[in-house]
């Protein structure tokens, strides 16, 4: 089953989401319009008299790199959708522009002087990197409670380590061994080894926590000493030093030892905004309420659901055992707005290639999503949600679906059906388009 429809009355005014059935009778009885592609709402051609609104709340489950997000009414999940944010690519953008400035001041070309770090920032400011994953989740949430009645916002705020908070005079083994704990680490192992053993590489098969340097040898609970080993591996290294049992894969032993000591660059990324993502939700006027990783993966557990982020979203928080109403949520990929860089650089950071000055052309920008219908040539035929790049002439460039060859059309066959927000969507089914 889809998602739920969003449904506007005359006035735009949000009513309850409704079945796609519904939403296909009201537009082909000609009662209602589509309103918005992404996400899928209608507005009606007529007043409600007696609109409808359910109480609706939003759920999320952020993350460093996919961020879940769910619609419910009551026990009963009606939209999901899955947001893939851009923050690393930002940081390496920003690292890569950083190293094309020291290589030119060392070259001693014509650039100007590195300004002393004098610059005071703002309280609670936060990397370009990291603030984006807070705007795009905020721009979702902001998009949902404009078109669907909301009452309420559900976060999950710590993914891992939740007893501090609860009890911030625990120290040592009775802050790691908290009533959580065995859902807490284990989850933060899991996602710090990918979720395969880390002797052979082995996936989808039943995987224990395993210490690196044995505990009858003196090694702790930390979770810098624990890894993942499937059943056999773990029977065969035993109580023996990590370095014994790997003595004949140096390479395997050296990779280990390092991802051991490495934080996780993810969970690192979630600790940092999670603040800034609450204090940004509860401006919104809304009741937030909060809840822990550990509680996301009991409630998953206890009610059998597959892991996906959007599962995970539903299931943040006190939860009742909930029923699915949709299992095709829609994915969203944080596209951004464009560069403002008007020089192509090559990879000595030197000048290339200039780039245009505008993104807009008879009507039409960079990102849009259209529908073209060409009469003739190579290409004749009738597409649906094409993403399109402008170029200085009219005719301007399509991308297929599913990653198909681009081709260039004239841009009066061409019809926009959703204007260009900074994402890419797509479903599980593969129909895909972008904006």
């Amino acid at each position: 089953m889809s998602n739920f429809v969003f449904v506007l009355d005359t006035n735009k005014q949000p009513l309850d989401p409704i079945h796609p059935g519904q939403a296909r009778r009201l537009l082909s009885s000609k009662k209602a319009a589509v309103y918005r592609r992404y996400p899928f709402t209608i507005i009606l051609k007529h007043l409600s008299l007696e609109p409808n609104s359910t109480p609706s709340q939003i759920k999320i489950d952020p993350g460093a790199k996919v961020t879940g997000l769910a619609l419910l009414q009551g026990d009963k999940v009606i939209w999901g959708a899955e947001l893939t944010h851009r923050g690393f690519a930002i940081r390496d953008a920003l690292l890569t522009r950083g190293s094309f400035r020291r290589g030119r001041r060392s070259r001693k070309t014509r650039y100007r002087q590195a300004r002393f770090l004098n610059r005071t920032r703002p309280q609670g400011w936060l990397p370009p990197s990291l603030l984006s994953r807070v705007e795009n989740i905020l721009t979702w949430v902001k998009r949902l409670i404009k078109f669907c009645p909301v009452s309420s916002i559900v976060s999950e705020l710590v993914r891992f380590n939740t007893q501090l908070m609860q009890d911030p005079t625990r120290q040592k083994e009775g802050y790691q061994q908290g009533t959580l704990y065995q859902y807490e680490v284990r989850e933060y192992v899991l996602e710090k080894w990918g979720r395969k053993c880390a002797y052979c590489g082995v996936k989808n098969v039943p995987l224990e926590v395993e210490h690196i340097h044995p505990r009858s040898r003196g090694g702790s609970n930390r979770p810098s000493n624990l890894t993942l080993a499937c059943v056999p591996c773990n029977q065969a290294k035993g109580n023996q030093d990590i370095r014994d049992f790997l003595s004949s894969k140096p390479d395997l032993l050296k990779r280990i030892l390092s991802q051991a000591k490495r934080p996780l660059a993810d969970a690192a990324a979630v600790n940092s905004t999670r603040y800034a993502l609450l204090n940004a939700l509860k401006k919104l006027g809304l009741p937030v309420t909060t809840g822990t990783g550990g509680q996301t993966k009991y409630n998953r557990a206890v009610q059998g659901v597959s892991k996906t982020h959007w599962h995970d979203a539903a299931l943040v928080g006190e939860t009742p055992q909930l029923q699915f109403l949709t299992n095709n949520p829609l994915l969203i990929t944080a596209k951004g707005h464009g560069v403002r860089q008007r020089v192509i650089t090559d990879k000595y950071g030197l000048p290339k290639q200039h780039r245009g000055r505008f993104k807009l052309s008879h009507g039409f920008k960079t990102g849009d999503i259209v529908k073209a219908s060409i009469p003739k040539g190579k290409y004749a035929g009738h597409y649906d949600g094409l993403r399109i790049a402008i170029r200085t002439k009219p005719s301007f460039a399509l991308y297929p679906k599913n990653g198909g060859k681009q081709f260039d059309t004239h841009c009066k066959y061409l019809n926009t059906i959703h204007k260009a927000d900074g994402f890419a969507f797509s479903f599980v089914g593969g129909d895909s388009s972008s904006a």
